[in-house]
């Protein structure tokens, strides 16, 4: 997959609000374990849960993977996630 513009990025979110959430998680301060290879992404990010979400998007679709109980899909941690890389 070739690189994204983060107008691309928000596109492939399910409506604004969660566009919008991801931006605020387009920073590694929520961020650990941050991960990389050439086909995905991946990370946790602390979020209202005791346990950090884990987060993670493949590159070649893009095809996105959260532990967080929201039912968007693509949901505010992979759109943010995809954002930072």
């Amino acid at each position: 997959m070739t690189s994204l513009t983060p107008e691309q990025i928000a596109g492939l979110a399910p409506d604004a609000s969660a566009a919008k959430a991801a931006e605020s998680l387009a920073n590694p301060r929520p961020w650990r374990a941050l991960g990389r290879s050439a086909q995905a992404i991946w990370g946790e990010c602390q979020g209202s849960a005791s346990t950090p979400y884990r987060a993670q998007v493949d590159l070649r679709a893009p095809t996105f993977r959260c532990s967080c109980p929201s039912r968007k899909l693509p949901c505010k941690h992979g759109l943010g996630l995809l954002l930072l890389f």
